[in-house]
């Protein structure tokens, strides 16, 4: 490491404090089991510091206050496989009411997923004597396209801003987090779920038990699911440390999905591996047990890499600690060079990428991102202020670093004119380069 790189590699000046407590009960508390199985053999796989939480962007007001800092450590159970968080900040903290992420701003998401309710709408022959429930519906942007076709459909989620954008749009939605009790009423008022879909939420929740037995609650003997959440494989082999945050409790193999969904008389019959997010799983699971080959093969495979025993998860650290020296090293030779560096996106990703590497404002200028919510923000730690996209052409700083590495190519083309005149992307994730 050069002598600018082993400085910037000892940055990290975020106003922060330690870790704090509430007026009534803790921020956080520290699990002593598997969220999964209850094991108490978990072990420490991976220490990512004490970072700000993700997505709790902050106002011009928030500058003059500390923000809570939480330890970002991940483990692994030996008895269910299930790779996890060892520190769950209360949900209502994470999922508040400014909530900043809003679904509809990212055109490839809302292909994905358009292509997604369609093929269920053929495949399950939904009509208007279905019911389509979604849990964490966001703005809307899902089940907007059942609603397209008559179908009946009822969104569920606690995060407000986001929630009330999609009442506007008249999707219905309660607003509140999805638990075995609420399952438990809409069964008893007959609202049972022909198809359930919940994506990127199920290494959200704290009580991963309550929330699939409250799936099977809600779905119908005949139902199906339509479940995607991030895929472990993809986390270790490209490196995805910056998918580990306060938001994601857990990362999944289908080994460890199998036993959670079994647990609860969920079978998960169908399986695919689909792009989304830098690699998910997009999980069919029904109350009838029809176990497919798409299943047993991902299982196999995962065995086979040894992803039921810890030794799998000891290289994964020295991964990370190399990503961490290289895009440090590569900002620090460009700065050294008088080169200028923003950033495109603040994703919840590129608060645990600037914190573990601490890059703020003495490297990174500021921030854009195409969502108007976040505008006029900060991003929690580093502080840097957040702009519309089309700040990139008015002050056309000479480097970029993409933080939601996962949405490249879409963002790589909104940005065609920066670079036409001469700008630079720099993607961190799985090795830096410039682009």
């Amino acid at each position: 490491m050069n002598a600018a790189a082993a400085a910037l590699a000892g940055v990290s000046e975020f106003t922060l404090v330690k870790p704090i407590t509430m007026t009534e009960q803790p921020l956080f508390e520290t699990i002593t089991g598997c969220r999964s199985c209850g094991s108490t053999r978990i072990t420490p796989i991976l220490a990512l510091g004490e970072t700000p939480l993700a997505d709790l962007l902050l106002s011009e007001a928030d500058l003059k206050n500390h923000e809570p800092i939480v330890p970002l450590d991940v483990a692994f159970c030996p008895d269910c496989c299930l790779v996890q968080i060892t520190e769950t900040v209360r949900p209502e903290v994470l999922f508040h009411s400014d909530y900043p992420y809003f679904s509809s701003v990212i055109s490839s998401l809302m292909d994905h997923s358009r292509k997604n309710a369609l093929e269920l709408i053929e495949t399950r022959k939904l009509d208007k004597n279905s019911l389509v429930v979604e849990l964490a519906s966001n703005d809307g942007y899902m089940l907007q396209n059942f609603m397209e076709r008559g179908i009946p459909v009822l969104g569920i989620d606690p995060a407000n801003a986001p929630a009330q954008a999609a009442i506007k749009k008249g999707v219905p939605t309660l607003v509140e987090f999805f638990r075995p009790e609420l399952a438990q009423k809409l069964a008893a008022e007959g609202k049972r779920a022909d198809v359930l879909i919940a994506n990127n939420v199920l290494a959200h929740v704290a009580n991963l038990n309550g929330f699939v037995s409250g799936i099977a609650a809600i779905l119908k003997l005949d139902g199906t699911t339509s479940i995607e959440c991030p895929y472990l494989v993809d986390l270790l082999d490209k490196c995805e440390f910056d998918t580990i945050y306060h938001q994601h409790l857990c990362f999944f193999s289908v080994l460890a999905l199998d036993k959670l969904f079994r647990r609860h008389g969920l079978y998960i019959n169908n399986i695919r591996h689909v792009p989304i997010h830098g690699g998910s799983l997009r999980i069919y699971a029904g109350r009838k047990e029809n176990v497919q080959d798409s299943v047993r093969a991902m299982m196999a495979d995962e065995r086979s890499r040894g992803l039921d025993k810890l030794e799998a998860y000891t290289e994964f650290g020295a991964m990370v600690e190399k990503v961490r020296h290289d895009l440090t090293t590569l900002i620090a030779d460009l700065k050294a060079q008088g080169k200028r560096i923003a950033a495109y996106g603040a994703a919840a990703k590129g608060t645990t990428m600037l914190s573990f590497c601490g890059l703020d404002h003495h490297v990174i200028e500021y921030v854009v991102d195409k969502n108007a919510f976040k505008q006029g923000r900060y991003m929690p730690g580093s502080r840097l202020p957040i702009y519309p996209p089309e700040r990139l052409l008015q002050d056309a700083p000479d480097y970029v670093l993409l933080l939601p590495w996962n949405f490249t190519d879409e963002i790589l083309g909104q940005q065609a004119e920066y670079r036409a005149r001469g700008g630079k992307f720099i993607i961190p994730i799985p090795s830096a380069h410039v682009v």
